[in-house]
């Protein structure tokens, strides 16, 4: 099949687009963020380099206002930056840009075609270098998930999804009706949000020959299998599965290796009763593979990786950043020698590149400056690319180079030239026991030192996560409506080390409000915020926190709880957390009293007085939203100010661009009404 939206447009073509030089001195003046410009900010996503190093390609993600879409198109852009190249147009999204080892394909993941084609599920497409339209290689029931390119480019490994009966149920026992069949659960682990209730499907491995489309399983069971790689002399593949007697009542994944053979027996290399996992990486020599390990299982929420490397003929692992107290990411890149690895760590806002030894030992910081980096990406010389950004500028493709790093793309520096951003910049509290938190202060671009101003407490999700130096719309747009804007990494956050992220440990709500509280004192202290006109908000964790918080402390005028829940004994079988409560809390039958403890935002609503906003997705599964249905209804009960605001359709988090704007707006409008009085 031949489709002209997809047609490949090489250096010869005419969309090669020669990177502007810098604005000129005479500019128009400056104006302040709108909601129309959430729409025209583009995503740069997915850095693949080229195996000779001299192009990466790229994802970079759209918003259609009117259509109430986003499209996802490749581009690359030259290792020089002086030229870049979009790939792809057309309304079908693409991803997950491969490189075949010869450089002379580029191959992605699209769903296209008919209705029919389509529901088989995303296949792998193919753009030859020479030119020409992008050619469906796989056509896979079930669909593609994940893939990559064995050495000799002849074969491809897929992750492909097992097919669920209930898409043809004409095979279920005479299974007739044209209703759609019941669903039928026998899984500990029975939903998950997007993907809905979970029956017995399973993600396995198979081989692909690129020559002949034959397509055979390579893997089989009753467990999940997910980031293959290939060994570098194509013999083998390593992957990642959990395969204990009931996968989803641990959290226990383990490193498997392969022959690249239907029948093979898979091998594990690791055996941490936690999780071993991240994309596995194969030293030069094929010797040995580096991956991720976490903690044991009941910190599940909580996991700081560390990396490891175990030999691939089997023996024991290496722990190579034991001596960093801060959570490694992938992907691992190895140095061409083998006698190294780089990879990425979160450090107190920051994300750094580092580099670490084969042997182990001090780690070497290749990077610098209040930035966030991520989705490295190397050639066969080592060359790094990967995506960089800051708090006052969206993530663009970037290149390692003797330490620094030089931009290569600029999509969004147009949109930027137009804009006045808010003022963002370091913020430190000490909390009432003591505990030092640190975190980022937005303030209005017009900023009087000499005024206080109503401030917003924004708060972070995860709660494993950090508020770093990224650029962040929604602050950048509070800020612009005149308020000051705080996000403060509070304990259970990433980025301060191990012991700072598990101090919350079956202690929710208590230390994280200390810290909210803390920081929200020392902007009063400072003469930043109003204490007469606090407000306080966030989505996911940051809802359940807000709750938390004006369940605590009256003294906040207006509150934005989005996907949150104060009753937590309700979301017990209801989301997807279940290893996690039993592993942390115990069951409710068991640990009663801690359930009701934490569930006081419910049991003690009679103490709140802010009106609240609520907000979730209809399908919402992570946390469901029954969780802000409760408060909502309690403080509706109690005669507190209060509005529910339910997205249908939507799941944890909001995809619709025509939601997320409305999102956004009603968080301005709800603290305009309580806070500029």
């Amino acid at each position: 099949m031949r489709l002209n939206s997809s047609r490949l447009q090489w250096l010869a073509a005419a969309v090669v687009f020669v990177v502007a030089a810098p604005l000129a001195a005479q500019t128009p003046a400056k104006r302040p963020i709108g909601l129309d410009d959430m729409a025209r900010i583009l995503s740069v996503g997915g850095p693949e380099i080229s195996p000779d190093g001299q192009w990466i390609a790229y994802t970079l993600g759209s918003t259609d206002a009117a259509k109430d879409k986003r499209d996802s198109d490749l581009w690359m852009v030259s290792r020089d930056g002086l030229r870049q190249v979009q790939l792809t147009r057309g309304p079908e999204g693409e991803s997950l840009p491969r490189w075949s080892p010869d450089g002379r394909f580029l191959s992605f993941l699209a769903s296209r075609g008919t209705e029919e084609e389509k529901k088989k599920g995303a296949q792998v497409w193919l753009l030859d270098r020479q030119g020409g339209d992008a050619r469906k290689l796989t056509d896979i029931k079930g669909g593609v998930s994940d893939y990559a390119w064995s050495p000799d480019g002849k074969t491809l490994v897929l992750a492909v999804a097992e097919v669920n009966p209930a898409d043809t149920p004409e095979t279920m026992d005479g299974w007739k009706r044209k209703a759609a069949p019941p669903i039928v659960i026998d899984r500990y682990h029975f939903k998950q949000d997007r993907e809905g209730y979970l029956n017995r499907l399973h993600t396995h491995l198979w081989l692909f020959d690129a020559t002949t489309s034959r397509a055979e399983p390579l893997t089989s069971g009753a467990w999940d299998e997910e980031n293959p790689a290939w060994s570098p002399d194509g013999k083998r593949i390593v992957f990642v599965s959990a395969r204990g007697a009931d996968p989803d009542r641990t959290n226990d994944s383990n490193i498997y290796v392969v022959e690249a053979r239907p029948g093979a027996e898979a091998k594990a290399l690791t055996d941490f009763i936690g999780p071993d996992e991240g994309r596995p990486s194969w030293s030069p020599d094929g010797r040995w593979i580096a991956y991720l390990r976490g903690d044991e299982p009941k910190y599940s929420a909580y996991n700081q990786f560390r990396l490891a490397v175990v030999p691939a003929e089997g023996g024991a692992p290496r722990i190579l950043t034991a001596g960093l107290d801060r959570s490694v990411s992938a992907p691992l890149i190895w140095s061409k020698d083998g006698r190294s690895l780089i990879f990425l760590y979160a450090d107190d806002r920051a994300v750094y590149a580092g580099r670490v030894p084969i042997e182990g030992g001090a780690v070497d910081k290749l990077t610098s400056g209040k930035r966030t980096l991520s989705s490295p990406t190397a050639d066969a010389e080592g060359q790094l690319a990967l995506l960089a950004g800051s708090s006052s500028e969206p993530a663009e493709i970037h290149v390692l180079e003797d330490g620094a790093l030089r931009k290569l793309t600029h999509h969004n520096d147009a949109l930027l030239a137009e804009l006045r951003l808010g003022i963002t910049g370091d913020f430190t509290s000490r909390s009432q026991d003591g505990t030092v938190v640190n975190g980022l202060i937005v303030k209005p671009a017009s900023f009087d030192p000499g005024r206080r101003y109503p401030a917003l407490l924004y708060i972070h999700g995860g709660p494993n996560g950090q508020d770093g130096y990224s650029f962040k719309f929604d602050a950048e747009f509070l800020a612009a409506n005149g308020y000051v804007v705080l996000m403060m990494n509070y304990r259970g956050s990433s980025g301060r080390g191990s012991a700072f992220q598990k101090a919350i440990f079956g202690d929710w709500g208590r230390k994280e409000v200390m810290d909210l509280l803390g920081a929200i004192d020392q902007a009063v202290a400072a003469g930043i915020a109003d204490p007469e006109r606090l407000g306080i908000g966030g989505w996911s964790y940051g809802g359940i926190l807000t709750d938390y918080t004006i369940a605590t402390d009256p003294r906040f005028k207006a509150a934005i709880s989005g996907a949150g829940s104060g009753l937590q004994l309700s979301m017990y079988g209801s989301d997807e957390y279940i290893m996690q409560y039993e592993r942390e809390i115990g069951p409710p039958w068991k640990a009663r009293d801690q359930w009701l403890r934490i569930s006081f935002p419910f049991f003690q609503a009679d103490r709140i007085r802010t009106p609240t906003l609520f907000l979730g997705g209809e399908k919402d599964f992570n946390v469901p939203i029954i969780g802000g249905e409760q408060m909502y209804q309690a403080l509706k009960s109690l005669g507190v100010d209060t509005k529910l605001v339910v997205y249908p359709g939507q799941f944890h988090g909001l995809t619709l661009p025509s939601y997320q704007r409305d999102r956004l707006a009603r968080y301005a409008a709800w603290f305009d009404r309580y806070l500029k009085k």
